[in-house]
């Protein structure tokens, strides 16, 4: 099992120091390239623009054979990376649906289906749409900047988004989803799944763990301390979960939860100018109260309903997820009186998931409600960097990796302008030398390196 030291190294050190993030959320962009790493500059390919010193490589591509002779398959997203043996090694998610051959790994006609063992296959679709999420294993090499090895880690699921690590090297991946079983599908879709990050081996056995609820999920953030996993529902009324294991380390069963802000049950978080309902304040902690759940599995796809009819407060599309320093943070894509995004901070308390948390609850923080769209719009999956910068990429043509500094200013990364796609799975190596990013539309992953310590 990994350390918790470990663990938050390669999760991203975070400050405490976020007081005052709000104020910047109107900054205008020009005051930008006096933070973060100066200006964007021209790329002579035209495809990503990065301050003066970064350099990027494109390192995998879709439809290019893998080391198990399957194809690398399409539409990348959620992400994280992992040391294996002073490399790299990086589990990926692909948010694939169901019969979508041209996007999968068995070719756009199937004729790789005869090379797997079909009992791997999560959901078969009745041979006809056959499930085509899931996740690959990429062992990546720093010092010579090459992929050494690539393959298919867990298909046969449906739309696999984002997810997250875990302090015992796994990554938890995610269905975008609550489709059910039907003429078609032959398995309830809307699961998490667990997948190792390692390089031994091809696939593993799908397993869903549905103790995590079955609903439209996004990220997960988990608590090395206790193991507790907080987790995002990309939905419009969506919610924020907090499942609590019976043991560490175990997620096959435990207590499901959703969060209601104390004293203010139904609390909406939006800031939707056509709801007309209490503005959220804006970097004001606000203690919680976690509420259990029933009925997770949800036949009806109605959890959050049901959790924000007993009180839990509502979001707006929960997107990326990650865990800093004993503390979380998570996006809204679409939160915010502009639409643009919003990014929240969530302090678990000191007896955070036992009988005795009432007497130090956990605090939920609205940190940056994006006024401009030139700053930030919306934010998607996200990480947290080893020298404490919120990363976050943003879903939209022509996205941008936008860093949030612990005083609140932000700046640009990158912009993506060759291709016509969002960015997602942003996260960094274990030695901070590299920031990964994945562009959804063309099924790239792209290694993005620079001189990260001389922030301004």
């Amino acid at each position: 099992m990994k350390s918790r030291r470990t663990f938050i190294k390669q999760a991203g050190f975070v400050s405490l120091g976020f007081m005052g993030l709000h104020k910047f959320t109107n900054a205008f962009p020009a005051g930008m390239h006096k933070m973060g790493y100066g200006p964007l500059l021209p790329d002579p390919d035209n495809a990503l623009i990065l301050p003066k010193g970064f350099t990027y490589k494109i390192i995998s591509r879709k439809g290019n054979k893998m080391s198990d002779g399957f194809f690398q398959p399409g539409l990348s997203d959620g992400m994280a990376a992992f040391e294996f043996g002073g490399k790299t090694l990086l589990v990926r998610n692909h948010e694939i649906s169901p019969g979508d051959l041209e996007q999968g790994p068995y070719g756009s006609k199937g004729e790789l289906l005869n090379k797997i063992n079909k009992d791997l296959i999560y959901d078969f679709g009745r041979g006809e749409r056959i499930g085509l999420g899931g996740t690959t294993n990429v062992v990546f090499n720093e010092k010579t900047q090459e992929v050494e090895k690539e393959f298919l880690s867990l298909t046969g699921t449906y739309r696999n988004c984002a997810g997250g690590p875990t302090p015992w090297g796994t990554w938890v991946t995610c269905e975008e989803t609550s489709a059910r079983a039907d003429e078609f599908l032959e398995k309830d879709h809307g699961y998490n799944f667990e997948v190792k990050a390692s390089a031994n081996g091809g696939l593993q056995a799908p397993v869903p763990l549905k103790a995590m609820g079955r609903f439209t999920h996004e990220a997960v953030a988990v608590d090395p301390d206790t193991g507790i996993v907080y987790e995002t529902e990309d939905d419009s009324e969506g919610l924020i979960y907090r499942f609590i294991p019976d043991k560490y380390g175990d997620l096959s069963s435990g207590k499901l939860q959703a969060l209601m802000v104390r004293d203010q049950p139904g609390c909406d978080t939006r800031n939707w100018k056509k709801l007309e309902t209490e503005e959220f304040p804006v970097n004001k902690p606000m203690e919680v109260v976690w509420i259990d759940l029933e009925d997770i599995d949800s036949p009806d796809s109605d959890l959050r309903f049901r959790g924000f009819e007993d009180g839990a407060a509502r979001f707006a599309r929960g997107e990326g997820m990650w865990y800093g320093n004993g503390e979380v943070y998570f996006a809204c894509t679409n939160g915010g009186k502009e639409n643009n995004g919003q990014i929240f901070r969530y302090v678990p308390g000191k007896y955070e998931g036992t009988d005795r948390e009432n007497e130090a609850p956990g605090t939920l923080e609205l940190f940056i409600e994006s006024m401009n769209s030139d700053l930030m719009q919306f934010a998607d999956n996200l990480t947290v960097a080893p020298w404490g910068d919120v990363i976050v990429a943003e879903d939209k043509n022509e996205p941008r990796l936008v860093g949030i500094t612990p005083k609140g200013e932000m700046y640009h990364i990158a912009k993506n302008i060759g291709f016509q796609s969002e960015f997602a799975g942003v996260c960094f190596s274990p030695s901070g030398d590299t920031l990964f990013v994945n562009i959804q539309g063309p099924g790239l992953t792209v290694a993005i390196q620079g001189p990260w310590g001389n922030r301004l």
